[in-house]
């Protein structure tokens, strides 16, 4: 009896966070789940907690939802993120709203999974800031709740709590944090012609016509994640870097053969941070690589409720970005030989922004 009623108060948590198992919200596909880690409430709960918990800093002040606050769509508003001793890092919070869909993590995709990716903050020196897993581990087990919790998860004692649990049930709970049924979906999928206003249709045929956005920003005949899940060179901030750019990849590969991490390295290094996707991908010899300068294409749904914009947060606002694309982005020698200048008109860059603002869901999780 207790068991069934603990299960269907879990149930009644997951249906409050405002996304049931299963929910298939409009304009978007099935949440993708990992094999090797089947979502259940127990393990959705348990990673709503750890993701708020405070306790799982070096200071007791920082939890996820610092970072990816549920009030500011999951991310928080600010250029870079503050950590541990209000530690400013080099990257900007992408909300984690449908971050289901991403086919790797961080903006250089450092990650494969959000399982991957949830243990990595913890023990990272500008965020978290504990000295290893096993301090985190050390504070989870201590607790009056957590193992109970993590026994009702996973099925294992105390003694037996890994990091790779705390990721796992971490990014159940981030599956959870799905929000479609935009007016764009409404117009799009559901069949409302009347969703969207004269001008947000027009801005929808510049995104898929003359602003080419489409290309990146996918919009499928059934779904639209809005990202490829591919990595492009916008050349924003790349002129802080470009100069020395050689001489930075050597010092990362220096950094990289001296056991730096490459989760301390992007945060703690403004250059490295500036190199986007090449750190992940680069060999020993390859100091030349198409990869320098490259971040992954975020996704533009609930797009104007997290600004600012960019790997950098280096843009306020959507005009400022749909201005870069219409100039052709910033111009170097590794920029994606997709952005040219676009020649959009005045009205044609006010309705395409319009039509960004369109993509807002009306309920986020919470």
């Amino acid at each position: 009896m207790k068991k069934s009623l603990r299960s269907l108060l879990l149930l009644v948590t997951v249906s409050w966070m405002g996304v049931s198992l299963g929910d298939n919200q409009l304009g978007l596909p099935p949440v993708p789940i990992s094999a090797d880690n089947p979502s259940t409430p127990e393990k959705i709960a348990l990673g709503k907690a750890l993701f708020e918990d405070k306790r799982l800093s070096g200071d007791g002040t920082v939890s996820c939802s610092n970072c990816h606050n549920p009030g500011k769509g999951f991310t928080d508003g600010m250029s870079v993120s503050e950590g541990i001793n209000r530690s400013k890092g080099t990257r900007n919070a992408p909300t984690l709203v449908n971050a289901a869909y991403y086919t790797s993590q961080f903006w250089d995709g450092r990650r494969p999974t959000l399982e991957a990716q949830a243990k990595d903050p913890f023990v990272n020196s500008i965020e978290h800031g504990l000295k290893d897993h096993n301090a985190l581990l050390d504070i989870i087990r201590k607790d009056a709740a957590y193992p109970a919790q993590f026994k009702a998860a996973f099925g294992v004692e105390p003694d037996k709590i890994t990091a790779d649990h705390v990721g796992m049930a971490i990014a159940s709970y981030e599956r959870t944090l799905v929000s479609g049924d935009s007016p764009f979906d409404r117009y799009m999928y559901g069949g409302d012609k009347t969703a969207l206003s004269p001008e947000a249709v027009r801005g929808l045929e510049v995104f898929k016509g003359k602003g080419r956005c489409g290309t990146c920003h996918v919009i499928s005949d059934k779904y639209a994640l809005f990202t490829n899940n591919k990595f492009h060179n916008l050349g924003v901030s790349f002129s802080k870097v470009e100069p020395r750019m050689f001489e930075i990849v050597n010092a990362f590969r220096v950094a990289a053969a001296k056991g730096q991490s490459l989760d301390e390295s992007v945060l703690k290094g403004s250059d490295f941070s500036q190199l986007g996707r090449v750190l992940v991908t680069i060999t020993p010899t390859d100091l030349d690589s198409k990869a320098i300068g490259q971040f992954k294409t975020p996704t533009l749904r609930n797009v104007a409720l997290t600004a600012p914009y960019m790997h950098d947060g280096s843009i306020a606002t959507l005009e400022e970005v749909v201005e870069l694309y219409n100039r052709g982005n910033e111009k170097n020698p590794r920029l994606d030989p997709l952005f040219k200048p676009l020649n959009l008109t005045p009205q044609e860059k006010t309705d395409l922004v319009v039509f960004l603002k369109s993509l807002t869901s009306p309920t986020l999780p919470q």
